[in-house]
């Protein structure tokens, strides 16, 4: 499960997957040294900078992913005016290994709403989820 995550394919890298906005902030943030990418203000106070030659060397793929029975992607579309995962999307949508589903959040998903995150995980409907998180917030308020 690639969880609003890049999906390269054999040669690709991080750079040639992104979009230019994103190629723009990854030599931004490495301005300072050269080689470390500086997170972006806000967000976890553990992050911690990413090594830039990660994000420029291409991966090299053996084909046993072939193997792996399930191939799911969930595009979280709370942030479409900024995600570098919009075309990526489109092209595991046309891809009949793929299962592409779509969670209304921003990138961390995770953080925003880990029960539809655990559903999709569990292999549950996301509906499912949802209407679960909002009844157990129901619950709690019930004495």
């Amino acid at each position: 499960m690639h969880l609003d995550a890049y999906v390269p394919r054999d040669g690709e890298s991080c750079w040639s997957s992104t979009s230019e906005g994103y190629r723009e902030a990854f030599v931004a943030g490495a301005a300072g040294t050269g080689y470390a990418v500086q997170p972006s203000t806000g967000g976890d106070p553990r992050r911690r900078p990413h090594p830039l030659a990660s994000l420029l060397q291409g991966i090299r793929l053996t084909g046993a992913f072939a193997q792996v029975p399930r191939r799911e992607f969930v595009y979280c579309s709370g942030w479409e005016d900024r995600t570098p995962f919009a075309d990526l999307r489109t092209r595991l949508r046309a891809d009949p290994e793929w299962q592409v589903h779509d969670l209304p959040t921003v990138h961390n998903a995770m953080r925003e709403d880990p029960e539809a995150v655990a559903a999709l995980l569990l292999g549950e409907p996301v509906a499912d989820a949802s209407t679960h998180r909002r009844q157990a917030a129901s619950d709690a308020y019930v004495t």
